[in-house]
């Protein structure tokens, strides 16, 4: 199966929402389509940077590439309710790289 990954930045978070909220909304918006691998908090240049890690069912290439960005903007969307975000990166890993779809 395809794997893909998305980072994003969280800029802030929305009052009265506590910061384990952020990776939770993440996690449950990207599995209501996908099975998620993993999922990590990490700094990229001091700024908090989620990455998620999931598969795609194989169809054909650029439907799958598709499929994965469709799926990140839903996660950002969901993400957006309880924190503040930045940049969202979509990767594919192709022969053991990370490259953007």
């Amino acid at each position: 199966m395809p794997s893909f990954q998305t980072r994003l930045k969280i800029t802030g978070l929305k009052p009265g929402n506590p910061p384990e909220s952020v990776m939770a909304a993440a996690v449950e918006a990207l599995g209501t389509r996908h099975h998620v691998e993993s999922n990590r908090l990490e700094l990229a240049g001091g700024v908090p940077q989620l990455n998620l890690r999931f598969l795609v069912e194989p169809t054909e290439y650029q439907g799958e590439n598709q499929q994965a960005r469709e799926s990140a903007a839903m996660m950002r969307d969901a993400v957006e309710r309880v924190a503040l975000t930045g940049s969202l990166m979509v990767l594919r890993r192709n022969r053991g790289r990370w490259a953007p779809v």
